[in-house]
């Protein structure tokens, strides 16, 4: 019988320590090779273990799911919970040959080799957190739900447990913890809980990860918490020794080694996440305060002389300078709240929806993009064109039968205008998102239109089936003979005969009437009455598509885009058309009440999902100027587009809370009181978003004009908001009248 190699890793009283010894095998069904095989057991040993220590059958249950899928960790062979065998639990698993590196700054390694590890690292640690936990029958390995409450109480009672001398900077790091968990956690993931450099295994030769070690804190939770431990050491203090490390190296400043942003830009893509990451902030400071607890445990159990570690003693002076580098990190502003945290914060019904919907958006639509994208290229020049993809129908059930349906109509949803601004924001960022939650233009337009002044009739035979998603609809306003810039100048004829309405005329840029759903237009046009003001003298009129004599002429391209998946824009003739009076909308001379009514909260809507595209155009260039070099250097790092980045990054934030502050206004004081903010956002969004996806394409050179990216199309759509919905030059006044009407009125009051 061979003697084989075991590396033994015991754990005495919360510690971890290994020892490889030389030990009989006694289980014959355990593979080997030639004879002999190198394998390594994990023991849990006897000891007094701080409350929440792990045990070996986790490490080996989970460990066992990942190596079935062929993820990179050792095989392992056996569990065996017979204490009367080595006195304890204890699990065995396969030996794996390659290199550890200690000292996270990787010493004797080319500058090209360092920065492919670090690759290769969290290249493994993305893969990780994409694995399908349940797919893997690791139900009740962890909680899914409230991961940050539960670190935070735990770290907190570990701190309390281990703490010998008063440190204020602890305190005050774990309330502000406490107040600030986030409201809207990410998908749970299987996480490591102590992912680092040393706890990993590379092949002897290729820049590749074989073995990812030491699964002692591995859980259910949120995968930003993980990836924030893991990128500590960016944020480590200068100056202060990074624990077991034999270099005091800041990593910054070690040639090869990544930054820990381009790391995160290469843990998005192969996660295919196209959002930010929330509460980064807190994370990282949460990262600090369990490191502190950490240490402050090493250091008490040094004080019992039954610590493991040979410099224990020294853990007791880090755990004041850790703390106060979580507090530093807390103060800073990176997340979607940053700048509006303190001046507009949804409601709880509202962060509730939204952490739903990126979750939503982050699971199925932006995987979906793509096959969406080649649906609309590959038949272009068929019919089919005009249908939507099989897969948006899937995505619409999933999203109805969630709830995440009618977001944007305060009676249904229960939402507010400023809850629902961050939600549109959110669905601005891809170009399908909004059909998926029913909250599309001209639907959700029409829909606030039938909503505040349908009858009863109106409101069941169209109302209804819009809000269930069954029927989708256009808005005919303007026209093609004359200047709609000038409301007053519509020319299109509703004229009353008997119990019926005339309607003759012809109208442009109707949106949505090329889907084969839109089964109804709004229709405004002139119901002429010399004795009232011209303001007086148009109406609003439901006209039903398949009403003979509503001919749906041309589709119209916008910088050469048809928008086929928005419907496209058409041109429409009523020639003729007759519906019933009972079709009128609030009655006769009633349209432009309606049209401010029906315009306040769309503009807002409009704004926000601006913002959202504004602020994807400026994630993709902030990618494309880490990722390519021009003359030696990172695109980035040219100053010129490095003011860039800082300056779309200002005009998004000042688009942002100019927009919530006119969401606000509506919710506070009505949409007339509010009408002000609402035509300032509609001049400041749009052009925002212009100067920021402009600046995106230049980054990109030739690829941003192309179809290769979205920037293309983006520019198209913000650009034509320009226009739409009232040129700029139209609020441009109105701003002005209104402005002027208020200093007169307080320059009378100080007489």
């Amino acid at each position: 019988m061979d003697f084989p190699l075991f590396q033994l890793s015991t754990r005495p009283a919360g510690g971890l320590h290994r020892e490889t010894v030389q030990v009989r095998t006694i289980q014959p069904n355990i593979p080997h090779s030639e004879g002999k095989q190198r394998v390594c057991a994990e023991e849990e040993t006897p000891g007094t273990l701080l409350k929440g220590a792990h045990q070996v059958g986790r490490e080996y249950r989970v460990q066992k799911a990942l190596s079935e899928v062929g993820f990179p960790v050792p095989t392992p062979l056996l569990f065996v919970d017979d204490c009367s065998i080595i006195g304890t639990d204890f699990y065995v698993m396969e030996h794996v040959q390659g290199r550890i590196f200690r000292d996270m700054t990787i010493p004797g390694v080319s500058p090209a080799e360092r920065a492919a590890l670090y690759f290769a690292m969290i290249v493994t640690f993305a893969r990780l957190h994409s694995t399908d936990w349940k797919a893997l029958g690791l139900q009740g390995y962890g909680k899914e739900h409230d991961y940050s409450k539960r670190q935070v109480l735990t770290w907190t009672a570990q701190y309390k447990a281990a703490v010998t001398d008063d440190i204020p900077a602890m305190n005050e790091l774990a309330e502000w913890l406490a107040n600030n968990l986030p409201d809207n956690e990410q998908q749970a993931t299987i996480i490591h809980g102590d992912f680092r450099i040393e706890n990993l295994i590379f092949h002897p030769t290729e820049a590749r990860v074989v073995a990812l070690l030491d699964w002692e804190l591995s859980t259910i939770g949120n995968p930003i918490a993980d990836l924030a431990y893991a990128c500590i050491p960016f944020y480590w203090p200068r100056g202060m020794s990074f624990p077991g490390q034999n270099s005091n190296s800041v990593l910054q400043d070690v040639e090869g080694i990544p930054r820990c942003e381009e790391l995160i830009i290469v843990y998005r893509r192969c996660r295919g996440l196209s959002t930010p990451l929330l509460n980064w902030n807190f994370f990282l400071a949460l990262s600090f305060f369990k490191i502190a607890s950490i240490a402050q445990g090493v250091y008490a159990r040094f004080l019992l002389r039954n610590a493991s570690a040979e410099n224990a003693h020294v853990y007791g002076e880090t755990t004041k300078p850790l703390a106060e580098a979580g507090l530093r990190i807390s103060n800073r502003n990176t997340d979607l709240f940053s700048m509006t945290k303190s001046l507009f914060r949804p409601s709880v019904e509202g962060q509730h929806v939204l952490g739903q919907l990126k979750e939503f958006t982050e699971r199925h639509l932006y995987p979906a993009e793509q096959e969406v994208a080649e649906y609309y290229a590959a038949n272009e020049h068929s019919a089919l064109r005009w249908q939507k993809p099989p897969v948006l129908q899937t995505l619409k059930h999933k999203a109805k039968a969630l709830g995440l349906w009618n977001l944007f109509l305060p009676a249904v949803s229960g939402l507010s205008q400023l809850d629902y601004a961050f939600i549109a924001e959110e669905t601005g960022r891809c170009f399908f998102a909004p059909e998926i939650f029913n909250c599309q233009a001209p639907d959700t337009g029409n829909m606030e239109v039938l909503h505040l002044y349908g009858t009863e009739g109106q409101k069941e035979e169209w109302l209804e089936p819009l809000l269930n998603g069954e029927i989708h609809s256009c808005f005919c306003m303007t026209e093609p003979d004359v200047a709609s810039s000038d409301a007053t100048n519509i020319e299109c004829s509703i004229r009353r005969d008997g119990e019926s309405y005339v309607i003759i005329g012809k109208k442009w840029w109707s949106s949505g009437a090329g889907n084969p759903d839109c089964k109804i237009a709004i229709v405004m046009g002139k119901t002429e009455n010399k004795h009232f003001p011209r303001h007086k003298q148009h109406s609003m009129i439901l006209v039903p598509m398949d009403t003979p004599g509503v001919k749906v002429n041309r589709s119209l391209r916008v910088f050469g885009y048809d928008d086929a998946f928005h419907g496209g824009h058409f041109e429409i003739h009523f020639d003729n058309v007759r519906v019933p009076v009972s079709n009128i909308l609030l009655g006769e001379g009633r349209g432009f009440e309606i049209a401010q009514g029906r315009l306040g909260p769309g503009r807002i809507h409009h704004c926000m999902r601006t913002i959202g595209t504004a602020e994807r155009a400026l994630e993709m260039m902030c990618q494309r100027a880490t990722q390519r070099k021009t003359f030696g250097k990172k695109l980035f790092e040219h100053e010129v587009i490095a003011h860039w980045i800082a300056e779309c990054r200002i005009a998004i934030e000042q688009a942002r809370l100019l927009t919530l502050e006119a969401a606000r206004a509506v919710d506070t004081l009505g949409t007339a009181a509010a009408r002000k903010e609402i035509a300032m956002i509609k001049v400041v969004a749009p052009r925002m978003a212009c100067k920021v996806v402009d600046c995106a394409i230049q980054v990109h050179g030739g690829g941003g004009v192309s179809e290769d990216f979205p920037l293309a199309h983006m520019y198209s759509m913000v650009r034509t908001l320009r226009i739409a919905d009232g040129p700029d030059e139209v609020h441009l006044s109105a701003i002005a009248k209104l402005e002027l009407r208020e200093q007169f009125k307080n320059s009378m009051a100080k007489l």
